[in-house]
């Protein structure tokens, strides 16, 4: 089921966060717990599944910290979604075959309909979109403007 959890709530701002606050230096854990206002210690488990997935690269040392494991343009929101989905192993109620018929032949499909349509857009939402929607609202960085890489 497509929904706002906390912990995907955190994993697409932290993203957003070491992509628009990054400079030449990895950015720390700490730095983005205090900016996001998210508990440090859940955040490392966050930030250590998006280095699993190939979202971030982590840099260990007294200078580590987290970087984007690729261009911002090539990460997408329904990325994140997808992984943080499979974290949480919650089970989507319309996948489930118990129910009444209406509910199985009329309002799951409905629904599953609906989320895939959700998620095809948020698969065309990067995180050099939202970026770019946070330099539209003036939120500060605390780096020089960056330009995405290419490899």
């Amino acid at each position: 089921m497509l929904r706002l959890s906390k912990k995907l709530l955190f994993a697409i701002e932290a993203v957003v966060d070491i992509a628009y606050h990054s400079g030449l230096d990895p950015v720390r854990s700490s730095e983005i717990a205090r900016r996001q206002g998210i508990p440090r210690r859940y955040l490392e488990q966050v930030l250590q599944q998006l280095v699993h997935h190939g979202i971030l690269a982590g840099q260990r040392g007294p200078r580590g910290g987290y970087r984007l494991a690729r261009e911002r343009r090539r990460i997408s929101v329904g990325e994140i979604i997808r992984i943080v989905r499979r974290l949480e192993g919650t089970v989507d109620p319309a996948s489930e075959p118990d129910g009444s018929e209406i509910g199985a032949k009329v309002i799951r499909p409905i629904w599953v309909e609906m989320q895939l349509e959700a998620l095809a857009k948020f698969d065309n939402l990067t995180i050099e979109d939202l970026c770019e929607r946070a330099r539209e609202k003036s939120v500060p960085s605390e780096a020089a403007q960056v330009s995405d890489f290419s490899i």
